[in-house]
């Protein structure tokens, strides 16, 4: 009998792999690191051969701790940091290049030029995106013009493009299946999210040939089998692709329009699902694919905070404020409040909904009876004021307020500033059992595609909570907010 599904979470940093059972339990995790590639300042890089040992690593690592046997593997899977661009031969399955990380802003200048040359709205219009070097397009653009710049090798067949999701399926089954998922393929810069498939207009405008484009299928659905995978025996159907924020969205269960998660990581990240409707936002969010199962086709509002749990690194390593991360809330919870300590995490710029990549972090109202408590606080109320900042901007795109915010991701396990958050949200947010929503999404969507549940809503029953932060109505939320606005406009 066929009773788990080995989900894989390829991140940024490493890939985890996971061993989930009938009832969406978890049974083993294991993640494994790999390099990151710094070639020159603003660039970063991934070696995709790494990407790919740090993947059958911790498969092998998963099952072992399990002990489960690989015949009872009903499915795989997979759920991925989004716009990581590869280039492979396909006959060899060789990547001609290093990946080209979603962080990296190696082709700013050609973004700049194709806005100079008026083509944002076009852009938008078609994609939902602004035209930015944080997507897969001009990076899949600049690959091209160092490995085959007069694109005859893509027109001869012998190369292929994916992000991480269609790289892995590739060698998971041996080469034998070139796809993606919609809402991997909705942050290419090359998707048509009206359409609904590769656009012929901007495939042309950055030069990328539609011959070295994957097939887009819908989110859950039998993709390919493995074959030749050490550890995993051949015929097991790869069933589940959504990129890791659309993931953990269909891990949260958020499948009814108006229903958002926020994920606490190294940044940022809160989705509101708005159903089989797009809508484009008038307040700095992005239009976005949320999945497609069957013929349901959904979108999502996104919203990205560059820095949230790196913030909380910076007080460990930069200032050893902090011996380890999850110090902070003590420390935090020592003193009433920030002591009129406002703190702007824009350490790496300002995401949405401002998009002030020139921005840098400010610290403001300190005092000689400032102390690391009352900073350690306002590092967490900075956390909390830039979500709201998205969620407020999401209200105003929507046209109704949220009544409940679904939240995950390592940050979540802090309950000073879930509270915070609520307070300041003046919503519900409710923690789950299993903060491990993305690779649980990956998971679900694998499980509606081998057929254990007929429908993302059939999972509900295995989704389950641990706690909720009502709001409450302290004298102080009025006040941060104001201090707030004042500091996001200096920094």
């Amino acid at each position: 009998m066929s009773d788990f599904i080995l989900a894989i979470d390829q991140g940024t940093t490493g890939t985890t792999a996971l061993v989930i059972d009938r009832s969406l339990r978890i049974l083993g995790k294991v993640n494994v690191e790999f390099p990151q590639i710094y070639p020159q300042p603003g660039w970063v890089s991934h070696d995709p051969e790494a990407i790919w040992r740090s993947s059958q690593e911790a498969i092998a690592a998963v099952l072992r701790e399990t002990g489960i046997d690989t015949a009872r593997i009903a499915g795989i899977g997979i759920t991925n940091q989004r716009e990581t661009t590869v280039l492979w031969e396909r006959a060899s399955g060789k990547p001609v290049d290093h990946a080209i990380v979603w962080q990296c802003r190696r082709t700013a200048d050609a973004c700049k030029a194709l806005v100079a040359a008026g083509h944002e709205g076009m852009v938008r219009e078609k994609t939902g995106l602004p035209i930015d070097a944080y997507f897969s397009g001009t990076k899949l653009a600049w690959l091209l013009d160092q490995h085959d710049a007069d694109r005859t090798r893509c027109m001869r067949g012998e190369l292929a493009f994916g992000t991480i999701d269609t790289f892995l399926v590739w060698r998971l089954t041996g080469g034998a299946a070139h796809v993606t998922d919609p809402s991997n393929a909705s942050r290419t810069m090359l998707y048509d999210i009206n359409q609904r498939a590769w656009s012929a207009e901007l495939c042309d405008l950055l030069r990328v040939p539609q011959s070295v484009l994957p097939t887009v299928c819908p989110s859950a659905a039998i993709y390919g089998r493995t074959r030749g995978v050490p550890g995993l025996p051949d015929g097991i159907p790869i069933a589940g692709i959504a990129g890791d924020q659309q993931a953990a969205l269909c891990g949260q269960l958020c499948i009814e329009p108006g229903m958002a998660k926020c994920t606490y990581g190294t940044g940022a990240f809160l989705l509101m699902q708005t159903g089989a409707q797009r809508i484009e936002s008038r307040n700095g969010l992005l239009t976005t694919v949320a999945w497609q199962v069957g013929q349901d086709f959904h979108y999502a509002l996104e919203g990205s905070v560059f820095i949230a749990g790196a913030a909380v690194q910076w007080l460990r390593d930069g200032l050893g404020l902090i011996e380890k991360a999850s110090d902070i809330e003590k420390l935090a919870r020592s003193v009433p409040d920030s002591g009129g300590v406002t703190f702007v995490p824009a350490l790496a710029g300002l995401g949405a909904p401002h998009w002030r990549p020139e921005a840098r972090g400010l610290i403001s109202g300190i005092t000689r009876g400032t102390t690391a408590a009352h900073l350690a606080r306002a590092t967490l109320e900075g956390v909390a004021l830039s979500c709201a900042d998205l969620l407020e901007a999401m209200e105003k795109d929507l046209g109704r307020r949220l009544l409940e915010l679904r939240v995950d991701g390592g940050a979540a396990a802090n309950d000073l500033l879930m509270s915070v958050q609520a307070d300041l949200l003046q919503c519900t947010v409710v923690r789950p059992q299993v903060i491990e929503t993305t690779a649980l999404g990956a998971a679900i969507l694998a499980g509606v595609g081998i057929g254990w549940f007929a429908s993302l809503a059939d999972a509900r029953a295995s989704w389950r909570e641990e706690r909720r932060f009502d709001p409450e109505l302290p004298e102080t939320v009025g006040k941060l907010r104001s201090q707030w606005r004042l500091a996001v406009a200096k920094a």
